[in-house]
């Protein structure tokens, strides 16, 4: 049951009482409100405690949700107002009358309409008051404090693991038939019901050593039930680092064009993953019509006529149900936590219930995998579990598709309260759309999903630190498909959701009210709905069909106006005079003005409507990029309640952004990073410091040299991307004290540095909680004395990256010892950086990129790098000997990746004795020093152990 909503609006309204109630008496009516919304509130978490499910409540839940959002927009909207005129206290007395007569007027009003909400309120409250919750449902054993709670959302190892049992045999057969020259198959197919592991076998078969050996190109692309030919085409050429900013404009037969010439001319792999019928074959089939090729596509479906339909020679692989045995093995690696205790056993009670909970789930992996993270969370608890098998028993029947479709619907019945907001807030994000985990982050922050409040803060934790929690905790329950995680923190950085999972999201979202999806097969229906509150459209409508004026949330995934879309305002004749930049046709000079105007005049209409009708919106989302028009337009200022707004990759004739947006102070994320039609520079008004609530800030790569921007109020913040000393203040981030990712874009200078005495500088940076440090500059230098001074502050950082230019690195004891990750690029260090390097206690992986380093020799000596896991080292043009030593250097290197060093003559002996060594990777090198490196060369004794070695995509060794 979601009552978020309620808990975020009396959060709001107690943040804002104070300010309010200090207005000529409107705490009465405040206070009645915020009464009626705690009864509604603890009457909710009562009966969600007990499992209540009653249609009534369900119902009155959405009108809870409504009103709770009507009493936080008209509570905020006054506190702004307000707050906005008394900013510039009048000294003439006259000018302050007319400013108490313009609050008087504000009063009355919202003394109405919060007296409106009351009332209907009140209703509710007396129809729920009909149900004695106490005497329904079965009674919870929820935990009861934060500490309880923090203690549920333990990280579980087993989380990392891959989830993978019974699929040797599977991966064998489908590896030797992808890999058999002389085989004429040139189509392979893995079927089967939604949820038996197609897509993850798929991916076992993408990463094996002799697949990626065996093909010099690898792509994948996720097809699914809307299949989007040109992304999908893009997507390909895109992971054959083939796609160019032409291509994204080339007309879409010439891509499929390209794509077919690519794989005729070379032995590349296309997984093409959740094909759903024949007809998304049809239309893919133009970039794959090569006869003569070695190329091959391995496809995954539910469907078993595609590959006799694809290739008339093609292999299907049918894959099978687990067995009970396999079934047992998967469920206990991730509903028991691991242990290393000896002669730990399992409970025999709670071994007894899994087994039995096992059988019910049919053989079907994922099943298991949902029921595993359920039952993970609630480990040890017997009576939780019992719980859990009661309802497992009456959830499930004998249908194999029924079984899945339950299960899933079973571990969204038992999130807690506080995970449900935040998984229906999932079904925004399109089907197999890789979703950033800090972006979703923000934008449950942004719409009151988490909170602060919602545990007892410890030092330094704030909201985002919460919903990083509530992330983990959907990955514990397997509800999320995690695809990357943070280098040094092992943090969430992207993830994906089962399209079955999806399914169920969307389905519980639509039954709630929770949001609403468009395209243009239902956008003429946002016409007649006015109570939509959030929308999401994942390909162009036209915005002026949403007629909700109380719509908070905005997330738009594609172009503002699509390439199809104008298309429809020209005849054809015109487009292909202004396509074909035909200067010498005295037409073109008619023409081409003529199509900018209307085109310019429709984004205008786009961005008004928007402007002038959605003006509580909380959310406004742009992740399609693109036109947008002539420039932002100033009404952007009248978006008062923006806590999210992402302008990212929009392009606009216009450099110049407008000073309305400081009018924008509830602000917490903002994306600048927008391209400006001829030019680079982006001019950004001097009025960022007014938006004191921003905690994320993403400036434009590069600022106006006009462009000087005060930031020292903005304490709050914690992400601050392309930082600059041009444009901004050095002194300003020293009042960023809970910064805790910095980009630093462009030239970095500290003014008054005393660069004999650097310790006698002023720390440049105080916050403790700074984690990560990013230094880039692709023209300039930067001085290696401020760099040190700057490092000096940064005690506490995990990761660092420096792509400038800076020839000598900073003794050792500038580094934070806490240092996990490290990429060096362009440095151009004239010195060995190994030896200040290898002492870092905790450095797992390192990068020393494109003449990171320019010097001759480089040595790492005796118990040196002692946690190093993975080291890469690309471009050292001047790297003619690398030496290791073989007293212990590197003991847990575990990856190392050698790439485009020319002048590197041989391997180092060292690595012989590095037994933890799993995966040695050559690219871009010289023949002498590959033909060393493969079986029969001076080399290979010298990393004959290691499992996997792979030589410019030509696989030569696995064990």
């Amino acid at each position: 049951m979601d009552f978020s909503a309620v808990s975020y609006a009396l959060e709001t309204i107690d943040k804002l009482t104070q300010e309010v109630t200090s207005l000529w008496g409107v705490d009465e009516q405040v206070g009645g409100l915020a009464s009626e919304l705690r009864w509604m509130q603890s009457f909710l978490k009562v009966a969600d405690a007990r499992k209540v499910d009653h249609e009534v409540i369900r119902t009155t839940v959405v009108e809870i949700r409504e009103l709770a959002y009507d009493a936080e927009d008209v509570i905020e909207t006054f506190s702004v107002k307000v707050a906005s005129k008394r900013k510039g206290e009048f000294s003439n007395c006259i000018k302050r009358s007319a400013c108490f007569l313009k609050e008087g007027c504000l009063l009355h009003q919202i003394k109405s309409e919060i007296e409106k909400i009351t009332a209907r309120i009140k209703v509710l409250t007396r129809q729920l008051k009909t149900y004695d919750v106490s005497k329904l449902g079965v009674d919870g054993e929820g935990p009861s404090s934060s500490t309880e709670r923090r203690e549920a959302r333990r990280p579980y190892p087993h989380v990392m693991d891959d989830n993978i049992v019974g699929l040797g045999k599977d991966i064998e057969k489908l590896v030797s038939v992808l890999v058999d020259e002389e085989s004429e198959c040139k189509v392979l197919s893995i079927c089967g019901m939604g949820g038996l592991g197609k897509t993850t076998l798929a991916k076992k078969i993408y990463s094996q050593s002799q697949v990626v050996g065996h093909f010099k190109h690898l792509a994948w692309a996720y097809v699914s039930q809307n299949c989007q030919k040109r992304k999908i085409w893009e997507d390909i050429l895109s992971d054959f680092n083939l796609l160019s900013e032409a291509d994204k404009k080339m007309k879409v037969e010439k891509l499929a064009e390209k794509l077919s010439s690519f794989l005729e001319e070379n032995k590349c792999l296309v997984v093409l993953d959740d094909i759903w019928n024949t007809e998304s074959w049809d239309s893919l089939k133009p970039a794959f019509s090569a006869r003569e090729t070695r190329s091959k596509i391995l496809l995954t479906s539910r469907n078993k006529e595609i590959v006799s339909h694809a290739d008339s020679k093609g292999f299907l692989y049918e894959l099978q149900y687990l067995n009970y045995k396999q079934s047992w093995e998967l469920f206990q690696k991730i509903a028991f936590p691991p242990t290393n205790s000896p002669g730990y056993k399992i409970d025999a009670k709670m071994k007894e219930l899994g087994e039995e909970m096992v059988k019910h789930c049919a053989g079907l992996p994922l099943a298991i995998i949902i029921l595993g993270g359920i039952l993970a969370t609630k480990y040890p608890s017997l009576i939780e579990w019992l719980k859990v098998s009661a309802n497992v028993k009456s959830y499930l029947n004998n249908d194999k598709g029924e079984v899945l479709r339950d299960v899933l619907a079973l571990s969204y019945d038992d999130l807690p309260p506080y995970l449900r907001p935040c998984f229906l807030y999932l079904s925004h994000f399109p089907e197999d759309y890789e979703i950033p985990a800090d972006r979703l982050i923000q934008l449950w922050v942004a719409e009151g999903i988490v909170s602060s409040k919602q545990e007892e803060g410890e030092e330094g934790q704030v909201a985002e630190d919460v919903a990083e929690g509530y992330l983990l905790e959907l990955a514990e329950r397997c509800m999320i498909q995690v695809r990357e995680r943070d280098i040094a923190t092992l943090k969430i950085r992207s993830f994906q959701m089962h399209d079955l999972m999806r399914d169920v999201c969307l389905s519980k979202a639509k039954q709630q009210k929770f949001l609403y999806i468009a395209d243009q097969s239902n956008a003429c229906q946002l016409s007649t709905i006015g109570r939509v509150r959030r929308v999401s459209a994942h390909k162009f409508i036209p915005l002026q069909c949403i007629k909700s004026p109380r719509l908070r949330s905005l997330l738009l995934f594609d172009e503002l106006s699509p390439d199809e879309e104008q298309a429809n305002i020209f005849p054809l004749t015109m487009q292909s005079y202004f396509e074909n930049h035909d200067f010498d046709n005295p037409l073109y000079w008619f023409v081409a003005p003529l199509m900018l105007s209307v085109v310019f005049t429709k984004f205008r209409g786009i961005w008004k409507y928007m402007l002038n009708n959605f003006n509580f919106l909380r959310v406004l989302d742009y992740e399609g990029g693109g036109e947008a028009g002539c420039k932002l337009p100033n009404d952007i200022g009248k978006l008062i309640h923006l806590r999210f707004l992402r302008l990212r990759d929009l392009e606009f004739l216009s450099s110049k952004l407008p000073s309305s947006l400081g009018n924008l102070r509830c602000l917490q994320t903002l994306d600048l990073r927008i391209e400006g039609g001829c030019s680079n520079s982006i001019h950004v008004p001097n009025v960022l410091w007014r938006m004191q609530q921003l905690r994320h800030l993403y400036l434009p790569e590069e600022c106006n040299r006009k462009t000087k921007l005060k930031l020292g109020t903005l304490r709050n913040l914690q992400t601050l991307v392309n930082f600059n000393t041009k444009n901004c203040y050095v002194k300003d981030l020293i009042n960023m004290t809970n910064i805790r990712e910095l980009e630093i874009r462009g030239p970095f200078n500290i003014e008054d540095c005393n660069t004999g005495e650097l310790d006698k500088n002023p720390p440049i940076i105080h916050s403790k909680y700074l984690h990560s440090l990013s230094i880039i500059n692709e023209e300039g230098i930067i001085d290696p004395r401020h760099l040190a001074h700057l490092l000096l502050s940064c005690e506490n950082i995990s990761k660092l990256r420096l792509d400038v230019e800076i020839r000598r690195l900073p003794e050792y004891h500038y580094l934070s010892s806490n240092l996990a990750y490290i990429k060096l690029r362009r440095c151009k260090l004239e010195e060995d950086p190994m030896p200040t390097l290898a002492e870092l206690p905790y450095l797992s992986m390192l990068e020393l990129h494109e003449e990171a380093f320019i010097g001759k020799e480089m040595f790492c000596s005796g118990q040196a790098f002692a946690k190093l896991e993975s080291l890469s080292l690309k471009g050292l043009n001047f790297l003619e000997e690398w030496k290791v030593s073989e007293e212990g250097a590197m003991p847990c290197l575990r990856r190392l990746e050698i790439e485009n060093c020319i002048q590197l003559k041989k391997l180092p002996d060292g690595l012989r004795f590095i037994a933890t060594l799993q995966e040695l990777k050559i690219e871009s090198m010289p023949t002498t020093f590959k033909d060393k490196v493969e079986e029969g060369g001076e080399d290979f004794c010298k990393v004959r152990h290691v499992p996997s070695i792979i030589v410019d995509a030509r696989f030569s060794s696995i064990l």
